[in-house]
This record gives C-alpha cells, sequence and structure tokens, in this order.
C-alpha cells in the first residue's frame, strides 16, 4: 500500500490543512499523487460539518469555521490528535460504512494497546468510553467522499483542555460528555500516533477488492 506518511511538529492552522487535504484528494483521483496519512495538531478552533445546527451553539461568541466534512461541531486545538487521511477507495470495497467501520476499530484496537476499551455507537458516530455507565466520547470522526476519495480523518483527545466544549453541543449530541486519556488513565501515551498509523494501514488492508 502506497500511502505517504506526513508528521507536523507544530500546530497547523485548521483552514492551511483543509487546503492541503483538497488539492491532494484532487490529486490521488487523477492518479498523480500518493494517498496520505498526516498527523498533526492544530490551533484552537471550533469546526462545523455539514450537518451542524446554529442550536448547538451554546456561546454564541465563538466564531465557527464551517466545513465540507460529515458531522456537526466540535473543537480542535493543543493536545489532540489530528488523523488525517486522503485515500481511494475505488480499488477497495465501495463501502462508506465499511470504511468507517476500519477507522473505528483502528481506535478502539490502538487504544486496548493502553488498557482502554473503548466502544464504537451505531446511534453516535465516534469512539466513547464507558466511564461508570456514563459514554464519554474520546475521539470525533469527520469523513467527506468525493468520487471515493475519502479525506478529513479523526481526532484522539490525549491531553487537550476539555473547557472549550462547554461552549458547544458536541457532535450535536447534549446528554454525553467529552472525555480525554488524561483523565482516564495516568500511563505514557507514547508512540500512539505510530499505532494508530499502523492499526490504520492493517484495516484498510482488509478493505481491498
Amino acid at each position: 500500500m502506497n500511502i505517504e506518511i506526513k508528521k507536523s511538529t507544530k500546530p497547523v492552522k485548521y483552514n492551511y490543512a483543509l487546503t492541503q487535504l483538497e488539492a491532494r484528494s484532487k490529486l490521488v483521483s487523477q492518479n498523480e499523487e500518493k494517498e496520505l496519512i498526516w498527523i498533526l495538531e492544530h490551533e484552537p478552533i471550533y469546526t462545523a460539518g455539514t450537518s451542524y445546527s446554529e442550536n448547538d451553539i451554546i456561546d454564541k461568541t465563538i466564531n465557527i469555521c464551517e466545513t465540507n466534512r460529515g458531522g456537526k461541531i466540535t473543537f480542535h486545538g493543543p493536545g489532540q490528535l489530528m488523523f488525517y487521511f486522503v485515500i481511494d477507495l475505488r480499488n477497495k470495497n465501495k463501502d462508506i460504512r465499511k470504511f468507517i467501520s476500519a477507522i473505528e476499530n483502528s481506535i478502539i484496537e490502538t487504544l486496548k494497546e493502553f488498557k482502554i476499551e473503548c466502544q464504537a455507537d451505531r446511534e453516535n458516530i465516534g469512539i466513547w468510553f464507558n466511564n461508570n455507565g456514563k459514554l464519554e466520547k474520546i475521539a470525533a470522526i469527520g469523513v467527506r467522499v468525493s468520487k471515493w476519495i475519502a479525506y478529513h480523518g479523526f481526532c484522539l483527545n490525549i491531553k487537550n483542555d476539555l473547557e472549550p466544549f462547554k461552549k458547544i453541543v458536541p457532535c450535536g449530541i447534549s446528554d454525553k460528555k467529552v472525555t480525554n486519556l488524561t483523565k482516564i488513565s495516568k500511563i505514557k501515551f507514547n508512540m500512539i500516533d505510530e499505532i494508530l498509523i499502523n492499526k490504520f494501514i492493517l484495516n484498510l488492508k482488509d478493505l481491498n477488492v
């Protein structure tokens, strides 16, 4: 599988990342560039997907960046791992649900490596941690598929500030909280990006036709 792996060490502006992903998706569609996995962190920003509602904004003073990804409203910032990709689904099963499952499984399998049990939820997309019977979101997924090229990705909360989430209804889900890995466990999450990449590539191979 010929995928470029890219890692940014400094926070990346959201609009710059989005521009890069859209340009790369066009090149992949034209068979002029490799597929991509891009690991980064963002400077603080609220982003809204195609199905968000104004009712999801609690603090009306915040600035929202509207995007073409799926999903609703969320917050990105330092301490949160952004896992972006540009993946060609034309040589895989053209099944978006299976592709989303590959993403979910990659996150779940990675967190198992750190002795953290999480789960997907068919009613509420994302990955959830069961905190004494209450589900809390640990990872959000937002994907766009155009001409069977999938891009955008997911974010995993590691040691990010959770206060900004109180100004919105994260992902449009009002009855569940957001958490991060450092609230769940005191262990070090070294190499978690490498494990995520490896799990994702393995799960993608299962989609090959």
